[in-house]
Order: structure tokens, then C-alpha cells, then sequence
């Protein structure tokens, strides 16, 4: 039985249709993660420079528009929370889509387990983050890699409310398969929910079996407001 906060908030979700719907379109909606207060506190720390190891202005780097800023290790509450709750949830998706692919599974039953496999191969840089985008911004279709040992899902968390602090600003999500046209959808997230999507790529049948199809993601243009999102990735970076 789920015994923290953030192990009943993940488990208030259909995991079963979780599973269904990113199975499907390599994405799917998470239950709220983050209370109203709990969005607004870690949009605070946005400010505090001690907090984070990295800041990313988008636009001389050609992904976009806006900026983002990797937090040190360890992370402020609630970051490793969720990311304990959220990975036993994750793994068995995970664990299905590289069974699927014919792949070897890397990923031990525990989140600590696995970050220590990254540390050994030497991906010892956090990847937390939160991301701020102003009016104009945008961020071009990307995949977040970041090294040789990849956990192939991750889960953003909208810290803006759409309705009263900007517009625009949808979540996509765009899938390249062979000799077909690319498929993509664009989700609007409430303030406080996450979405789950494919950091690489999702498994995909035809008549010629399983094979691999690329997945990006990326942001619509913010039309107005500022928009902000915290991004939790189950791998560290080289």
C-alpha cells in the first residue's frame, strides 16, 4: 500500500490506462502530482543560483526559446519524492517496451540501484530541472539522452496555471515511423499534473513485427504570460 503523500498522488492514477495510452501515443496524462502551494514554492527556487548546477538560455543553442536551469544534487523536496514514487510505476512499461524491441533491460528494481549504474558509467550530472518560458518562447522537438544509459520515460509537471498566467505553451509530442507520415499530438497540462512520455523511442507492430519509432518532444509557442514546468528524468547525464 502507498504510505507518502507522493506514493498516494502517484498511485491515484489508472495505471492501467497510463500504460494503454502511452503504449499507444507515447505519452499519457498523470493525476495531479503538486498542489497549487507546491507549484508556486518550486517556482521560487527558480531565482535561488545555489540550487542549480547549470542554466541553459535556449536560443544560442538553436532549441528554442527560453531558458532552463539544472538543479544540484541532492534535490529540493519534493524532486526525489516523486522521483522514488514515480520510477516502480515507469518500470514495468519500461521493461515491456525493450522486451517488445528484442533489447536487454537494464534497469534494477530500485531508482537508486539504477542512478548508481549511471554513476559507474560515469553519468554522474544531475538532471532535474525547471524550465521558464516568457511570451514568444518555444522549445524546438528534441529527445533528452544525455548518455549511454537511458531510462526511456520521464514526466513533466506543469507549475503554471493555463487559465489565469498564460496561453499557449501545449506539450507535444511528434512520432516518426518508417515510410509513414510523422504523428504528433499537442496536450495543454493543468497546473500540478504531470504528463508521462517516451524519452527516445516506443515500440510500434506492423505486420513485420515490433520495431523502434522515434519520439520528440517539445513546447508551442507561449503567446502570452510565463510558463513554467519542472522536468524529472530517471537517468543522470555524462
Amino acid at each position: 500500500m502507498p504510505s507518502t503523500r507522493w506514493e498516494k498522488r502517484v498511485a491515484a492514477g489508472d495505471w492501467n490506462a497510463i500504460a494503454a495510452a502511452v503504449d499507444d501515443y507515447g505519452g499519457a496524462l498523470l493525476p495531479r502530482l503538486l498542489t497549487a502551494t507546491e507549484t508556486q514554492r518550486l517556482r521560487q527556487l527558480y531565482t535561488k543560483d545555489q540550487l542549480f548546477r547549470a542554466t541553459i538560455d535556449m536560443g544560442p543553442r538553436r532549441y528554442g526559446s527560453g531558458q532552463y536551469r539544472y538543479f544540484r544534487a541532492p534535490y529540493p523536496e519534493p524532486i526525489e519524492h516523486l522521483k522514488q514514487a514515480l520510477y516502480p510505476r515507469l518500470l514495468p512499461i519500461a521493461r515491456d517496451w525493450w522486451a517488445k524491441l528484442r533489447r536487454d533491460a537494464p534497469w534494477p528494481d530500485s531508482l537508486d540501484e539504477w542512478l548508481a549504474m549511471c554513476h559507474a558509467a560515469g553519468q554522474t550530472r544531475s538532471t532535474a530541472l525547471v524550465l521558464r518560458y516568457a511570451a514568444n518562447d518555444w522549445n524546438a522537438l528534441h529527445r533528452d539522452l544525455y548518455g549511454d544509459l537511458v531510462f526511456p520515460l520521464q514526466v513533466v509537471i506543469n507549475l503554471s496555471d493555463s487559465d489565469t498566467e498564460y496561453t499557449g505553451g501545449e506539450f507535444m509530442l511528434v512520432e516518426q515511423r518508417s515510410r509513414a507520415q510523422s504523428r504528433g499530438t499537442a496536450t495543454q497540462l493543468l497546473q500540478g499534473h504531470g504528463y508521462l512520455f517516451t524519452t527516445r523511442d516506443r515500440p510500434v507492430q506492423s505486420a513485420r513485427g515490433w520495431s523502434a519509432a522515434p519520439v520528440r518532444h517539445g513546447l508551442s509557442v507561449v503567446r502570452s504570460g510565463e510558463r513554467y514546468a519542472l522536468g524529472l528524468i530517471f537517468h543522470d547525464a555524462a
